[in-house]
C-alpha cells in the first residue's frame, strides 16, 4: 500500500478518535446538552445587544451548543429581568443585564424581582464608558463647552433620548444637568436601539449613550461625540475629550454588562458557564469587537461581581435621590 495513503488513513482514524473522546468528555461534563437561552432585556440594536450577539456566537463554538438571544425589552430593562428571575434554575436560561439593573431598585418602587436575591451573579462581561453624542444637524455645537453654552441660552429647547426611565442613559443625563446647571428634556424609549435610531434620524437632539452602541455611528459621522464621561480618553476614540479635561471631573458614567443565572442554578453549571464565557471572551474575535466598542474585558466573577453590583446599587441610589429622577 502507498505510504501516503496509510498516513492519511491513520490521521483520519486519529481525528475521528479525538472527536469521539471530545464528545465523550463533553457528555461526562454535562451542561450544556441542549441550546441555552440568554435573555437580553432590551430590543435589538442597543448596547447590550451589541455585545450579546457576538458573544453568543463565540460561546456557542466553545460550549458546543447554541446560545440563543431572547430580546425582551420594556420598562427600562426590568421586564426582561422579571422574566429571567422566574425561569427554571436548570442552567438553560441565563440573563445578560447591565448597569440599568443596579439603578432600577431606586427608581422602580414595585419590582417583582430582586437582582441580588433572585439571581446568582456569574460575571462582569464588558465595561464601557458613556459618551455625550448629538445629532449634528439638530445641534450646532462642535465642543461640549459650546453645547453647554447653547443649552443655557435655550433652557428646555433641547431633548435627550434614553433606553428608558431609570436606565444609565437617563441618570447620566440627569447627572449632567446637575453638574452643568442646564435643563434638557428627557424622552424615554423602550431601549437604547430605538432611541439611537431616533437620534440618527433627527427626532431627538442628543443621547448619553454607551460607546458600545454609538461607536459605529460616530465613526460614520451620523452622530457626533462631544465628550467621554470619565477621567481619561478612550483609546477607540482618542480625539474625543474626557469629562475631566473640560472641567467636569466628577462626571463619570460607565455602562457595564454582566451575566446572571436564576437563583438555584446548580453550582457546577454556574462554574461551567463562567469558564466557557471566559474562553469566548479570550478569542481574538471578541477581543477585537470589545476594543472597537471602546470596552474593557473585566475579570470579575461570582462573589466579587456580586459585591460590585451591590456597590453600584448604592452609588446610583444616591444619584437618583440627588437628581429627583422619577418614572416618566
Amino acid at each position: 500500500m502507498n505510504p501516503s495513503f496509510q498516513r492519511r488513513d491513520v490521521l483520519r482514524v486519529a481525528a475521528a478518535g479525538a472527536a469521539v473522546l471530545c464528545g465523550a468528555a463533553r457528555a461526562q461534563q454535562g451542561w450544556p446538552t441542549k441550546p441555552v437561552t440568554m435573555i437580553v432585556p432590551f430590543p435589538a440594536g442597543g448596547g447590550t445587544d451589541a455585545f450579546a450577539r457576538p458573544l453568543s456566537g463565540q460561546f456557542s463554538r466553545v460550549a458546543g451548543q447554541t446560545l440563543v438571544i431572547d430580546n425582551r425589552g420594556g420598562a427600562g430593562g426590568t421586564l426582561g429581568a422579571s422574566i429571567a428571575a422566574k425561569a427554571p434554575a436548570d442552567g438553560y436560561t441565563l440573563f445578560m443585564g447591565a448597569v440599568h439593573h443596579a439603578i432600577a431598585p431606586s427608581i422602580y418602587p414595585k419590582l417583582d424581582y430582586d437582582i441580588e436575591k433572585d439571581f446568582a451573579p456569574l460575571m462582569l462581561l464588558a465595561n464601557v464608558p458613556q459618551v455625550v453624542v448629538i445629532n449634528p444637524k439638530r445641534v450646532q455645537a462642535n465642543t461640549i463647552q459650546e453645547f453647554i453654552a447653547l443649552v443655557k441660552r435655550n433652557p428646555g429647547k433641547f431633548n435627550y433620548g434614553s433606553a428608558g426611565s431609570g436606565t444609565s442613559h437617563h441618570l447620566a443625563g440627569e447627572l449632567f444637568k446637575i453638574q452643568t446647571g442646564t435643563f434638557i428634556t428627557h424622552i424615554p424609549y423602550r431601549g437604547a436601539g430605538p432611541a439611537l435610531s431616533d437620534l440618527i434620524s433627527g427626532n431627538v437632539d442628543l443621547m448619553f449613550d454607551g460607546l458600545g452602541s454609538s461607536a459605529q455611528h460616530i465613526k460614520s459621522g451620523r452622530i457626533k461625540a462631544l465628550m467621554v464621561a470619565g477621567a481619561k480618553r478612550n483609546p477607540a476614540f482618542p480625539d474625543v475629550p474626557c469629562a475631566a479635561e473640560v472641567g467636569l471631573p466628577e462626571y463619570t458614567v460607565t455602562t457595564w454588562y454582566g451575566l446572571w443565572a436564576p437563583k438555584g442554578t446548580p453550582a457546577d453549571t454556574q462554574t461551567r458557564a463562567i469558564d466557557d464565557m471566559k474562553k469566548a471572551l479570550a478569542t481574538d474575535d471578541l477581543k477585537g469587537i470589545w476594543a472597537q466598542n471602546g470596552s474593557e474585558i473585566p475579570n470579575l466573577t461570582t462573589t466579587a461581581y456580586g459585591s460590585f453590583v451591590n456597590a453600584e446599587i448604592k452609588r446610583w441610589a444616591a444619584v437618583v435621590k440627588a437628581s429627583g429622577a422619577k418614572l416618566e
